[in-house]
């Protein structure tokens, strides 16, 4: 059913703003009222952030005996930045009965996250975002809002529970009755398909896999969409999506920003890879874990029911080794794990041949698990090369695991002339249409209502998400411009090491070259990607 509407005027005069974003300063902190801010750089500048709101926080400076505790806030856009005379309401919070009980109900404009918490004594306090929540006063009133919600990119567990839960909280705590689901990605803005939402309609969908508004790679078209959302009357968009997702939702605010539309534009950032970066970890990813565990256990079971059985797992994992290192060390089954961030061989002294023989000599069976974008370089001198990206840019990647399952059964039964049993097993697709566990429910209700929060108080061009177990608005930028990878030289994976046994394929000093030219090769195919994907 089309529900498009005539154009409504989002740009009207309104009166005199008394937002504190258009006050000449606004302090964050009274001890810093002597200082300046740069967003990147600790130097002496005028009182001005990244998005040239006037902002006071204290720089390091060392020819000041002052406060010099280096703290710097990240913000995010503001619709007063380009609306200034856009008035304020009261929030109808305020009159809530469920949150008549809170101490706090809304966040202080002086709340920050820091990025890191852990620090040296004298150095500078760092990197902060503003602190997601409601706010005392709001830039829409509930009956003039017409929301609308998109789910762009591959699947992933807890879609339909951020979808449920932006509906209820735009009705039940807001009073917002106007919710349109666009269908089909973001091509669904051109091509009028729409379903009404309401809480009704959303109430049991968390218990589904999937997305109930589809979803589809690709398909952005910048004036298409903004296009439509004026005719539409649409004013707030929540985009639910990964990097590529969240690029096209910062290209739909810098549009409506030029054409000076009261449209608020949310992100929230989706990856079962868990590689966004700046935030903790992504939606689903609790849950894709946990399922993982049922095929690493089933692949257990067939190998130690059989004479040398080696099982291998493929995860999912495209440069980021989250899943597998996670599942792994959840496992407790597993004997190796083969992740893109750590080159690995296969031959020759403490390859990984080598250390299958002695697993099975030792305890007659063994278990990889293999995320999907670990070894691509071997598998591309063997495998004709294939040059095909999907829709969202992204390179089609070859099969290590039917690779390796083969190159392991070629050597021990031509080489070693050893009988062995292989069994693999691919859950992908199993993983990513199920729906969310009981943690990543609650997580995916935080980051919903964070983002209605953060709309309905007028900040736009934002992604929401936990830094260091606080939730925060973050600029759009900020999450997209790199990719979240495992560090080898971190404890975890040295926790990993530990409970497997495995080898590190770090001690032959090729390897070592060759993990830097992996490195190089895999940052320039991230990047050629990010060119060509929205």
């Amino acid at each position: 059913m089309d529900h498009s509407i005539s154009s409504r005027s989002l740009s009207r005069s309104r009166s005199p703003s008394t937002s504190p974003f258009n006050s000449k300063r606004m302090i964050l902190n009274p001890v810093f009222h002597k200082f300046n801010f740069d967003s990147r750089n600790f130097k002496i500048k005028p009182l001005v952030s990244r998005q040239n709101r006037p902002v006071v926080v204290a720089v390091r400076a060392s020819n000041q005996n002052v406060h010099n505790d280096g703290f710097v806030l990240e913000d995010v856009p503001h619709l007063t930045n380009f609306l200034p005379d856009l008035p304020s309401y009261p929030n109808p919070l305020k009159k809530s009965q469920a949150y008549a009980v809170v101490k706090q109900t809304f966040v202080s404009p002086e709340d920050a996250v820091a990025q890191n918490i852990v620090m040296q004594k004298d150095s500078p306090r760092g990197v902060h975002f503003r602190r997601a929540g409601p706010r005392e006063k709001v830039y829409f009133k509930s009956d003039e809002v017409r929301a609308c919600i998109v789910t762009c990119g591959g699947l992933c567990p807890g879609i339909n529970t951020v979808i449920r839960e932006i509906v209820c909280g735009l009705s039940y705590m807001y009073g917002v009755d106007e919710i349109l689901g666009i269908e089909g990605g973001y091509r669904g803005f051109y091509s009028k398909n729409t379903l009404t939402l309401s809480p009704k309609v959303v109430n049991d969908i968390h218990k589904r896999g999937g997305t109930i508004l589809r979803t589809s790679r690709g398909g952005h078209d910048t004036n298409k969409i903004v296009d439509n959302i004026e005719d539409r009357g649409i004013n707030q968009v929540y985009i639910i999506g990964g990097d590529g997702t969240q690029k096209g939702a910062a290209l739909i605010y810098k549009e409506v920003e030029k054409r000076g539309l009261q449209v608020a534009v949310a992100g929230i950032p989706k990856t079962i890879d868990n590689d966004i970066a700046v935030i903790d970890k992504s939606f689903g990813f609790d849950t894709a874990v946990e399922e993982a565990q049922r095929a690493i256990n089933a692949a257990h079971v067939e190998v130690e029911s059989v004479e040398n059985g080696v099982g291998i797992v493929k995860l999912m994992g495209r440069y980021s080794g989250f899943i597998s290192m996670y599942a792994t060390l959840a496992s407790r089954d597993v004997d190796c794990c083969l992740i893109p961030e750590s080159p690995f061989y296969l031959e020759g002294p403490g390859g990984l041949f080598e250390f299958i023989e002695r697993q099975l000599k030792e305890n007659g069976h063994m278990v990889i698990v293999v995320a999907e974008g670990a070894g691509q370089e071997f598998v591309a001198q063997s495998m004709p090369a294939v040059d095909e990206k999907d829709a969202s840019g992204n390179r089609l990647l070859l099969d290590i695991g039917l690779w390796l399952t083969q190159k392991i059964k070629d050597h021990f039964t031509k080489v070693q002339k050893m009988t062995i049993n292989m069994k693999y097993i691919d859950p992908t697709y199993m993983i990513r249409a199920i729906p969310s566990n009981g943690s990543d429910n609650i997580y995916c209700t935080l980051l919903a209502h964070s983002a209605v929060h953060g709309a309905m108080a007028g900040f736009t061009g934002f992604t929401v998400g936990p830094v260091n177990s606080r939730h925060a608005y973050i600029p759009i930028a900020r999450v997209t411009e790199t990719q979240k990878t495992v560090k080898l030289t971190d404890r975890m994976w040295a926790r990993l090491l530990a409970s497997t046994n495995q080898p590190s394929f770090l001690n032959c000093s090729e390897v070592l070259h060759q993990q830097e030219k992996a490195g190089r090769k895999t940052t320039e195919v991230i990047n050629s990607e990010r060119r060509t994907s929205t």
